[in-house]
């Protein structure tokens, strides 16, 4: 119930962060009479030409209601304008943005901070992030420990071995130490209910700060994959620069191509990109929530990504069908590289956190 509460906190957060970028030029409907009420000029529109403040303004408690379902969703005719481009004819979406339609349309990185608050918001509330089977575990940590005693019976009789024909028992000294350590910890996670892991060692030859953060990482995994989705949710913003390399060397290879297309427009096409593939990826968790697995509806989700791709390419370069087909091929296995580079600063950054 609480992760519920949270999650749905996490999603007015983000759309009301996303307000907060979004350009408000556009909206009003209407004339408005007499003069601004902020800063006193004379009203010659639905909007003070001065200062941007909307000409009617209301002290209702309706008003409040209306000024947060407009501010976290953007309830006011430019989301029903975006959202059907954005699903079907992307490409056009883009295109018509960089050419100067802004105030039609949510901007991409309002769209993109909604959609990728709402996408951890729903992981979050239907457990798409994932979840321990402790039982799983604990069973594991008492086969471990079982082991690890065993272990140490083995290299206690070695050492007594060694003993009784007189020979150094330095180094077996170092080992038996080294596996009474390894079982006092799991024996410890195991009372402590730190149940979430196994602890393991890293050769002394790695660099101390490397094999600190391994084996702090590897005595309590819980604790990393918790740093893994915050650090996602805050860096979730580092995909739009990873990505944008990769499509402009799609590009690289054309000299018109390059005059004509800035980093700008790829800029515009990688955030609304993310943006619907965030989208999709709530509506696919929805859908399986509700128990409405249905293979046609699978199939649908995994072609969606390849399909979106060569749309939004095909028309927001004016590529031909051909052009479009073999860049979106190349585009997917970009894609796959730039999620890879962004879990990889995600783990380093949860290891060395």
């Amino acid at each position: 119930m609480m992760g519920g509460i949270e999650s749905v906190g996490e999603a007015v957060t983000g759309g009301l962060a996303a307000r907060a970028v979004e350009p408000v030029a556009g909206e009003g409907l209407g004339e408005g009479h007499g003069a601004c009420l902020n800063c006193g000029t004379r009203l010659i529109g639905p909007h003070c030409h001065q200062c941007g403040q909307a000409a009617h303004v209301h002290r209702t408690v309706a008003a409040w209601w209306h000024d947060l379902a407009h501010g976290v969703l953007h309830l006011d005719g430019k989301i029903w304008r975006t959202l059907p481009l954005l699903a079907w004819r992307p490409g056009e979406l883009t295109r018509r943005y960089v050419e100067g339609e802004r105030a039609r349309f949510v901007s991409p990185l309002a769209l993109f901070l909604f959609s990728v608050f709402l996408m951890f918001a729903v992981l979050s509330a239907f457990g798409g992030a994932g979840q321990w089977d402790s039982k799983e575990v604990d069973n594991g940590l008492a086969r471990e420990i079982r082991a690890a005693d065993a272990k140490i019976v083995d290299v206690e009789k070695e050492r007594r071995e060694a003993l009784a024909r007189h020979r150094p028992t330095a180094a077996i000294d170092v080992r038996l130490k080294s596996e009474r350590d390894n079982a006092s910890l799991l024996r410890a996670m195991k009372e402590r209910g730190m149940i979430k892991g196994t602890a393991f060692r890293v050769n002394d030859d790695v660099p101390f700060w490397l094999r600190h953060a391994i084996e702090k990482a590897g005595a309590n995994p819980s604790l990393l994959l918790y740093k893994l989705q915050t650090n996602a949710y805050k860096f979730s913003w580092a995909l739009i620069p990873i990505s944008v390399p990769f499509l402009w060397l799609l590009f690289l290879h054309r000299a018109r191509y390059r005059r004509q297309y800035k980093a700008y427009d790829h800029l515009i096409f990688v955030t609304y990109s993310i943006a619907f593939m965030s989208l999709a990826l709530v509506a696919f968790v929805l859908v399986r929530a509700a128990g409405l697995s249905w293979g046609p509806l699978n199939l649908a989700f995994i072609l969606a990504p390849p399909v979106h791709i060569y749309r939004q390419l095909r028309g927001a370069y004016r590529l031909s069908r051909l052009s479009a087909l073999w860049r979106t091929a190349v585009l997917m296995w970009f894609a796959g590289i730039a999620l890879t580079l962004f879990m990889l600063l995600l783990v380093t950054l949860g290891v060395l956190a």
